[in-house]
């Protein structure tokens, strides 16, 4: 059972689904930057959802937008480029310009105003202000947007290549469904993995304070919402649908390429966490990602490690621009979507998060004291200010590994060996070979360090991976950590 059965048969099944795709950063405005700019937090700076975060902010309109892959294909390629949707979470902030500021590199801007709504929103059209009201059939944002889109389709030039982004806030909170959808999936309920509703031993603090077990109301609130999050899906749909058959329609879906995927994944009960993302965990960093286009066998699936950070190179790659010429830390997929044999891939990539949370309490929670964030329901917090760590996540023949390290008082390390444990319920960090975790450590600090080819170059457990330990003391600007001088 899927609510995206249409998209499924659409797309993965005349295309190919990557079976390990993931994000940098499991949250909305962070990794959408990755996506637009192909870097990873540390270079794109956005590390949260707020101002303060660099989400929509002056500064990164002024040092990372105008080199967005959109903004490269408008000037350099010729594309005519639209975009529709949730752009960044603080987009058309008083602060940072309003809804007048439309970023460079798109000739067909329908932005929405700030956070996911499906009614009562305001999009900025063209840098106009447009308010809609709760009409389900004028206003339903999901339907807005698909309308919008095939207007694109029917009216833009046939002289240019186009490129479109369509960014819907659905499955997004509030989860408000389509009225015709409001009363699907009735008997849906959120996966009971073997990390459902259990206690997070041997994970970091944050984990740790999740009330387990979970009570009664919680279940139900996060059943309710997994289902409510299916029932705002059949409307995504319904637009992908419409979209494929206005492709065909134009005679134009054999040489057009259409990625579908998401900017986070989501939980709903793992470790008795209720709802939310911002975790390191495989159901908060993995995301769905397929694709069709021209040159894509149908039904393929693909096991190599890729991330968000790869598209913006990977159209800019089809539209036939130098990637030399970019930024951009990620790689272009196209080899591996024209099926080309001998690849030479990466075997891991880096994860990093930057707590958000500010120093005063949750006014519905007292008692938990400052900085701690998103405590809802039963106060089991999401977030905090110092919930902050990078993970390298390696997936290579001979291992599938996730090493974590906590920038915390108790600099806190998790390591799990996901082929023994899928779900992440044993943490290894204090049985495996110190040898291997001298080397993650290392890695890790070159990730955070790195930049364009240097994120690109062999990992840990690659052939080409060179281990010089001497390079952990030296000074080169990354925040050195002792193995001698932290207990594990």
């Amino acid at each position: 059972q899927t609510p995206l059965k249409k998209t499924n048969a659409l797309i993965a099944q005349m295309g190919i689904t990557f079976l390990n795709a993931y994000v940098p950063s499991a949250l909305c405005c962070p990794s959408r930057a990755s996506i637009l700019t192909g870097k990873y937090p540390h270079n794109h700076h956005v590390v949260n959802n707020t101002l303060e975060g660099n989400c929509s902010s002056k500064l990164w309109q002024k040092i990372e937008e105008p080199y967005t892959f959109p903004a490269v294909l408008k000037a350099m390629c010729g594309y005519q480029t639209f975009f529709a949707g949730k752009y960044l979470n603080e987009y058309g902030a008083e602060d940072a310009g309003g809804v007048g500021h439309v970023p460079p590199g798109w000739s067909f801007w329908y932005a929405l105003e700030k956070n996911s709504k499906y009614y009562n929103y305001t999009l900025s059209v063209n840098g106009k202000a447009r308010k809609h009201g709760e009409n389900y059939s004028v206003d339903y944002l999901t339907d807005v947007l698909a309308n919008m889109s095939l207007d694109f389709l029917e009216y833009k030039s046939n002289f240019e290549p186009f490129f479109m982004m369509i960014s819907t806030p659905a499955p997004h909170s509030p989860w408000t469904a389509a009225p015709q959808y409001s009363n699907s999936f009735q008997n849906v309920s959120a996966p009971r993995n073997s990390n459902f509703n259990i206690h997070g031993k041997n994970k970091h603090w944050l984990i740790r304070q999740a009330k387990t077990p979970m009570t009664n109301s919680s279940i139900q609130f996060l059943d309710n919402a997994y289902r409510k999050r299916w029932q705002t899906l059949l409307s995504v749909d319904d637009l992908i649908e419409k979209l494929v058959k206005k492709l065909e329609l134009n005679g134009e879906l054999d040489n057009t390429y259409i990625f579908y995927t998401s900017d986070n994944g989501f939980h709903t009960g793992q470790f008795s966490l209720p709802i939310d993302k911002r975790q390191l965990y495989e159901f908060d960093i993995k995301v769905p990602l397929l694709v069709r286009g021209p040159g894509i066998k149908p039904n393929q699936t693909n096991t190599m490690l890729v991330a968000n950070i790869d598209l913006g190179p990977t159209i800019l790659d089809i539209a036939g621009y130098d990637l030399n010429k970019t930024q951009m830390d990620g790689m272009s997929l196209l080899p591996l979507l024209r099926g080309d044999k001998n690849v030479t891939w990466r075997s891991d990539f880096l994860v990093e998060y930057q707590g958000e949370g500010y120093n005063g309490s949750d006014p519905t929670c007292p008692g938990l004291g400052p900085g701690v964030t998103h405590c809802f329901p039963d106060c089991v917090c999401e977030d905090s200010y110092n919930n902050t760590y990078a993970c390298v996540r390696t997936l290579s023949p001979s291992w599938d590994l996730q090493y974590c390290e906590f920038d915390d008082r108790e600099v806190f390390v998790e390591v799990y060996n996901l082929t023994a444990d899928p779900h992440q319920i044993n943490n290894i960090a204090k049985t495996i070979d110190q040898e291997i975790l001298e080397k993650m450590n290392y890695r890790l600090m070159m990730l955070q360090s790195c930049s364009g080819a240097t994120c690109r170059t062999p990992g840990v457990f690659d052939p080409g991976y060179r281990f010089d330990p001497r390079l952990m003391f030296s000074n080169h600007g990354i925040r050195a950590r002792r193995f001698s001088a932290e207990p594990l």
